[in-house]
């Protein structure tokens, strides 16, 4: 039942990328293209997934299981550090330069959409470069 779900969740979240334009890095670049032909739209995108977000995770807050009965795992740091800081400069230039971010890029590279091949094999490059640097134990070693 749980992978049912699971699929269903992300076929709404896919199709919601879709409907939104956010799969079509044209769009992202002009909503980040603030000095010159801005596209706003994704600000509405952005505002209503923090609205369902906040509202979700204030229910959330106030459960211990989640909805099919399985443990409910928040995160409880809410510190913000160097890594946290370089880690959303380094999400937000990859949006920039690229104009996906994870979410998009998946559902992009579904479709058959190059560009988004190329994204995603890069985001995956860097999520095992970033596993392998973090059991290395280097960061702790090099003082960071």
């Amino acid at each position: 039942m749980h992978r049912i779900t699971e699929f269903f969740v992300g076929l709404l979240f896919g199709l919601g990328l879709l409907l939104s334009g956010m799969t079509d890095p044209a769009k992202v670049l002009g909503f980040l293209d603030l000095f010159g032909a801005w596209d706003p739209s994704l600000a509405f995108v952005m505002g209503g997934a923090i609205a369902v977000g906040f509202f979700a995770f204030a229910l959330a807050r106030k459960r211990t299981t989640n909805f099919l009965g399985g443990a409910l795992h928040l995160p409880k740091s809410t510190q913000i550090d160097k890594r946290l800081v370089l880690g959303g400069l380094t999400f937000g230039a990859g949006w920039g330069l690229a104009g996906f971010c994870p979410g998009p890029g998946i559902v992009s590279m579904a479709s058959g959409e190059v560009k988004a091949v190329v994204f995603v094999l890069a985001m995956v490059v860097g999520m095992v470069i970033f596993e392998v640097i973090e059991r290395s134990g280097w960061r702790q070693r090099a003082g960071a």
